[in-house]
């Protein structure tokens, strides 16, 4: 297993570690609904160091994302950032990313999924037919979201950087907690607002910038989260987790995510996704909320009244401000209305649910 350079302070805190994407990661610390409800309410401080970062340099490195990515990245001006996604030849989806456009035209980075980092470049590789320069920085990049209503207002004293006003899908680049060439973004994963930081582990930066942190936050209640909580937060706001509710068989448009996929440009894919645009998909990506007792688990069939399966889970959990299970999954497109009912077999046994709007919380 990986470790991050985090990793020996998450053990210290006594947090609660399990492989992820083969990292070696914190999972909880005081418990998952104590971590949700600091990160809803205040503000909390995850590693997601294990995430990987390419960046794409020269004349054709917009080209090369266009090419690769569903979403029209011509669009990005210096500072701004997309949600996208790298569809394969089939139509579904190799990963999920953000494109984040340092120099315009000229300079960029993608932030993939951890468990596709060597997936991702090879695919994207193989359509660097025009000598793109490609730097996977993944390893030496630490990345750190402080997510949550109050956590701007934290950490807008360790910098000059103005991050309580960044906009949402915006970045700057500054000097943080003393430490030069600082990428602050706010493209957060769990709807409660925040930033995250990049920045390179050099000169003992990783233990300055997370000392500084949590000197500033520690006092008003800023608390270390694990991944346990990005689960339930993510979810609560309807966000895909890539493995889960999007894969190599899923389609963009299956997905919900046919607002990031533009037909304005040429992209791998683009016929097939098209042709889906005009005719309709027969299944989509739903969010359901349980009416009856019981938690909706990943693979759980769904099925309609008569007993006849009609989709299957994607996510699920008792979501911790609701105080009810909900879950994501796919189902044929009949089922999709709102308030449509439907059910969940949990141990053999079909447990009721209705279709509901993201997000959740």
């Amino acid at each position: 297993m990986k470790n991050t350079p985090f990793t020996q302070k998450h053990i210290a805190l006594g947090a609660k570690m399990a492989e992820f994407a083969g990292y070696n990661m914190p999972i909880s610390y005081s418990g998952i609904n104590d971590e949700h409800a600091t990160v809803r309410n205040n503000a909390g401080v995850f590693d997601v160091s294990h995430m990987g970062e390419f960046i794409l340099k020269g004349d054709k490195a917009l080209d090369l994302i266009q090419r690769v990515t569903s979403n029209d990245a011509s669009k990005l001006s210096n500072g701004k950032a997309q949600y996208s996604c790298l569809p394969n030849e089939q139509g579904g989806i190799v990963d999920d990313l953000i494109v984040y456009c340092i120099e315009e035209n000229k300079v960029y980075m993608l932030v993939v999924n951890a468990s596709n980092i060597e997936k991702d470049w090879n695919w994207i590789s193989k359509f660097n037919t025009e000598n793109v320069e490609m730097h996977n920085i993944s390893d030496k990049t630490c990345l750190l979201a402080i997510q949550g209503p109050n956590a701007t207002k934290i950490l807008q004293p360790l910098t000059d950087m103005d991050i309580m006003n960044l906009k949402y899908y915006t970045f700057a680049k500054g000097k943080f907690a003393g430490v030069d060439n600082v990428l602050v973004s706010a493209t957060g994963y769990t709807g409660a607002g925040g930033v995250e930081i990049y920045f390179e582990d050099v000169d003992g930066a990783a233990d300055k910038i997370w000392d500084a942190i949590f000197a500033a936050g520690g006092p008003q209640g800023m608390k270390p989260i694990g991944l346990g909580a990005r689960d339930t937060l993510r979810l609560e706001m309807g966000y895909c987790l890539y493995g889960n509710d999007i894969d190599d068989t899923t389609s963009p448009l299956e997905g919900g995510l046919g607002w990031i996929t533009k037909f304005t440009k040429d992209f791998t894919a683009r016929p097939i996704l098209e042709k889906q645009k005009a005719e309709g998909v027969t299944r989509k990506l739903v969010g359901f909320e349980m009416m009856e007792r019981g938690i909706p688990r990943h693979d759980y069939l769904i099925k309609d009244a008569a007993g006849n399966t009609i989709g299957k889970v994607t996510s699920g959990t008792q979501a911790p401000s609701l105080n009810k299970a909900v879950g994501l999954g796919y189902v044929n497109t009949a089922f999709t209305a709102v308030d449509t009912e439907i059910f969940i077999e949990i141990r053999n046994t079909p447990v009721k649910a209705k279709i509901v709007k993201f997000p959740f919380a």
